[in-house]
């Protein structure tokens, strides 16, 4: 890996293109730099969210998914690359098995509230769904792999999952839509 970010600012892209990882050039308004952005946005509020208190084996999975969404943003930078695999979209689906377990069934929508920490990963959830749209929309114009499509689609729904157990740590429980509600 070397030195590779010893010059940050290098100008080349002033013209409105952004260099890719194989060497080749494209806007930045491309579909492919959309999708990169939506997954380097999604893995900064994963960071943010982070910074709140919760399980120490919840943090270390965490820290897992930032690492795998740098890897995906990895495979989307470069053009034919595979860095997410098989094993990583199965990881996410043990981690829904293992979150959702322990939380009761729903019978009702919930809102995107509670606690911090449970808030926070709602803004993961939907800042994912925008990742996974990007990526949707490449894949109509690029050849994209399918497991960073997966990744992100079993990602979205391990935040909502998770926000939900972030507001049981917090000492709450999920905030149900009232339907019923009156409106003024």
């Amino acid at each position: 890996m070397g030195n590779r970010l010893s010059k940050i600012a290098t100008r080349t892209g002033d013209d409105g293109s952004t260099g890719l990882g194989d060497g080749s050039r494209t806007g930045k308004d491309s579909a492919r730099i959309a999708a990169l952005g939506d997954v380097d946005e999604l893995n900064s509020f994963v960071g943010l969210l982070l910074c709140e208190e919760m399980p120490g084996d919840l943090r270390e999975e965490l820290v897992t998914i930032q690492h795998d969404l740098f890897d995906l943003g990895g495979e989307l930078c470069i053009p034919g690359f595979q860095l997410i695999k098989d094993e990583q979209v199965a990881r996410l689906d043990g981690l829904l098995e293992k979150y959702n377990a322990g939380l009761p069934v729903l019978k009702e929508f919930i809102l995107p509230a509670g606690s911090r920490a449970a808030s926070l990963a709602h803004v993961c959830r939907t800042v994912c769904r925008r990742a996974e749209r990007a990526i949707v929309a490449l894949s109509k114009t690029d050849t994209i792999n399918a497991q960073p499509r997966q990744y992100v689609n079993r990602l979205s729904d391990l935040m909502f999952v998770l926000a939900r157990v972030l507001n049981r740590h917090a000492g709450g429980s999920d905030v149900l839509w009232q339907h019923e509600r009156k409106r003024t």
